[in-house]
């Protein structure tokens, strides 16, 4: 297992960045035509949202 140490204010930040991904993934999710690329980016989206959870518990 790999562990990063955040700052408080790099915690929010990164959650920030993370949070615009996601919303961004969400758009292109429901723009995107193929069905295997939409699996991939449903992935990544869960990853993400398993990340931020991650964030937002150790805070």
């Amino acid at each position: 297992m790999i562990r990063i140490e955040l700052s408080a204010p790099e915690a929010e930040e990164l959650s920030g960045i993370l949070e615009n991904y996601l919303s961004d993934l969400r758009m292109e999710i429901v723009d995107t035509e193929s069905q295997e690329f939409r699996e991939g980016l449903k992935k990544r989206k869960d990853l993400v949202t398993r990340l931020l959870e991650q964030l937002k518990a150790g805070s």
